[in-house]
């Protein structure tokens, strides 16, 4: 790939202000003009720009949208995780596998494709970073939308004392597959995957199963804590991300489920960790008998290193790819080097790239990041749960 070099670079590369984003099918033309040039000079082999921005412009014209070129769709989804200023992980954007399913808006056959998606990005663990692309939003034609926040959730169901069995995050969407008639396992745990749900406007909304067989599960277990492995917590391999929006050159797929790999911190500090996740820090505090009398011996400190240390000690004995937060803060000041040795910004949210477990120890927590948002970019578009999803 040809650096940019800086006298060349797209003139307005900001996000659009966000009342002029939600506008899902109407194109905002310098933003695709834009686009079109930031291709032509990254390749700068794709021949003369001003040929393609004809086109554009006269399919506009025409129909008041335009098709991405297969070419197009790719660049645009690799600099969009290029883009994303809360992943740490983005060093190896170019390796993005882009499947183009734009011809796909029934719900059932983007439910059914979200299902293949996992299948090509598990590969026997061996995680591959895979973005698949459903059709974009146009002008009076609605586009399919996944309402799973990620590909893979697990369930939550609240007792009649107010607590929670299995991941609380996931409440609403769990009460909304139910109410659209999906049935739980007779006997409910803590790690029930949901159903997918996909909707689009025109079509029958879709509630499917994920087959068991298309989700890669990794069983905890500690290298000095054999009583973990009893536990029976586990996690899934794929964090795949479903609910984003995927804005390029001013076209919006609502429907563009990605995903990279898992770090460790992600599960052992977030997902299984949080207060109103799975909150396991306090049991396992007491099953390695700590002092819990107080903050101040840090026994919070000390079950969370242990959890982490199981997370990545599991997907390890299991063969599924994962990265430590220490390797994985190298690696991102690797890629903030070569972006800006290309002339190019490289934005970066600090609250969500400092890793929340021992963050003062990595490298990415002393220094400073340009906070542009970009485009070609992801952006979050509702649904139960509400906000923008992490990796988790």
């Amino acid at each position: 790939m040809t650096p940019v070099p800086t006298d060349v670079m797209p003139r307005s590369l900001t996000a659009l202000p966000p009342a002029q984003v939600e506008k899902l099918g109407e194109i905002d033309i310098p933003e695709a003009e834009d686009f079109v040039r930031q291709h032509h000079a990254e390749y700068p082999d794709l021949g003369p720009v001003e040929a393609r921005l004809a086109e554009v412009h006269a399919e506009i014209a025409a129909t008041g949208t335009y098709r991405h070129t297969a070419a197009e769709l790719a660049f645009g989804a690799r600099v969009a995780w290029r883009n994303s200023s809360r992943c740490i992980g983005r060093l190896y954007w170019r390796s993005l596998k882009v499947r183009d399913l734009r011809e796909v808006s029934s719900p059932a056959r983007v439910a059914a494709e979200c299902v293949e998606h996992l299948r090509v990005a598990t590969n026997k663990g061996k995680i591959r970073p895979v973005i698949t692309v459903f059709a974009p939003a146009e002008p009076g034609v609605d586009a399919p939308r996944i309402l799973n926040e990620q590909i893979v959730r697990y369930a939550a169901y609240r007792g009649p004392d107010g607590g929670v069995l299995g991941d609380a995050r996931n409440l609403a969407l769990t009460e909304l597959a139910l109410k659209r008639g999906w049935r739980p396992p007779a006997t409910r745990g803590p790690f029930d995957v949901l159903p997918l749900m996909v909707s689009c406007k025109g079509h029958e909304p879709a509630l499917v199963d994920i087959p068991a067989d298309a989700v890669l599960e990794v069983p905890l277990s500690h290298p000095e804590l054999p009583w973990l492995a009893a536990l029976g917590v586990r996690w899934h391999a794929v964090p795949a991300i479903s609910n984003m929006r995927l804005r390029i050159g001013g076209i919006d797929y609502p429907a563009a489920p990605f995903n990279g790999w898992y770090m460790g911190t992600e599960i052992g500090a977030r997902n299984l960790a949080d207060h109103d996740r799975y909150d396991l820090l306090p049991y396992l505090a007491k099953r390695m008998g700590l002092d819990m009398s107080s903050e101040a011996t840090l026994w919070r400190d000390r079950a969370l290193v242990e959890l982490n240390r199981a997370v990545l000690h599991s997907f390890g004995e299991a063969g599924v790819t994962i990265t430590d937060h220490h390797t994985e803060s190298r690696r991102f000041l690797t890629h903030l080097e070569k972006e800006e040795a290309a002339g190019r910004k490289c934005p970066a949210d600090w609250s969500w790239i400092v890793p929340p477990v021992s963050g003062g120890l990595t490298p990415v927590y002393h220094r400073y990041y340009d906070t542009d948002e970009l485009l070609p970019n992801f952006f979050p578009t509702g649904g139960p749960a509400k906000g923008c999803p992490v990796s988790q």
